[in-house]
């Protein structure tokens, strides 16, 4: 892929909460949800983000998606910086960048039908104002997902698992962003319907050039879709590589013992001191390699040959 300047480039977004205490009189300490996270998205490029529950998948994509606001650190949009951008300033941004979640009957109006719901975003964003071509609109659309025209009188508990999750997928699309989101959107189906929002995804994303920024914590799922994979844990970024250099050539020691135990559940691999945290690397406690180094000073993500970057002393 020739030099260009990213779609989304991501610089060292930080996110910290208030840790939670036992009892009143201690001493809240702050818990990093996200550390400094780097990298860009390349204009057509599907990203796949894994790791385990937990470390941080989320939080990231929702400061990407401007919906909570980062501690420190920027990201920018086709070269437009736009998180520190007002609602009225982001507005015309915000139809670009859209994002599609795990569980959509979280997000469908229980009370609405699936037409009424698939007009919000043309109304909202100012799209389209005519209720009938809304409609037209929105039935000439249904197709991509592979919808019949019937199910917009139907309401969210009518509809299957797959079913509401094309909705989900539809809606977000409608703006015509050029950034995609998906966060565990596959994880609660069955294997079946699984394979079925995969394909239907990367049709999607030719159909419509958009780039996917992929989030999951299956191994498999995210090999088969992803043009790149990057690996969090803890909040951190460890490593990034084009698919298929990072899943035959794993470089640090937690991508390799994800790979090594994609077949396990998350109980399964987890590991014995895993509530040890290293204020330096984040494996530092848990990794087979680790030296004093490791626990004294943070590595930092170091890019090596073919774009694959690690975050590793043993790689310094």
């Amino acid at each position: 892929m020739p030099k260009e300047y990213p779609l989304l480039r991501v610089e060292d977004l930080t996110k910290t909460y208030r840790g939670i205490v036992k009892y009143p009189w201690q001493k809240a300490q702050p818990f990093v949800a996200v550390n400094s996270a780097s990298f860009d998205l390349r204009k057509g490029e599907t990203l796949g983000l894994i790791g385990e529950s937990g470390c941080g998948k989320t939080t990231l994509a929702q400061m990407i998606a401007k919906l909570i606001k980062p501690n420190s650190g920027q990201a920018f949009l086709n070269g437009q910086s736009y998180l520190d951008l007002d609602a009225y300033d982001f507005r015309f941004l915000r139809p670009r960048i859209q994002m599609v979640f795990q569980d959509p009957q979280q997000v469908l109006n229980p009370s609405l039908q699936i037409g009424q719901i698939l007009e919000e975003p043309l109304i909202g964003f100012k799209l389209i104002g005519n209720a009938k071509k809304r409609r037209e609109y929105i039935e000439t659309r249904l197709k991509d997902v592979g919808l019949a025209a019937d199910i917009l009188e139907r309401y969210p508990h009518q509809l299957s698992g797959g079913q509401r999750q094309r909705v989900a997928i539809l809606g977000a699309l409608l703006p015509e962003p050029s950034l995609l989101i998906a966060d565990e959107v596959v994880s609660a189906l069955d294997l079946s319907v699984q394979a079925q929002i995969l394909n239907l995804l990367t049709d999607l994303k030719e159909q419509h050039d958009l780039s996917l920024l992929f989030i999951s914590h299956d191994i498999h799922v995210i090999s088969w879709l992803s043009d790149r994979i990057m690996v969090m844990y803890r909040g951190h970024i460890v490593e990034e590589a084009e698919t298929a250099d990072l899943i035959l050539r794993p470089l640090h020691p937690y991508t390799q013992k994800l790979l090594t135990a994609a077949n396990f559940t998350e109980k399964e691999i987890a590991d014995k001191d895993s509530d040890k945290i290293s204020p330096a690397c984040p494996y530092a406690f848990q990794c087979p390699y680790a030296a004093e180094l490791c626990r004294e000073v943070k590595p930092q993500l170091k890019t090596l040959d073919r774009g694959h970057r690690v975050a590793c002393h043993l790689f310094e």
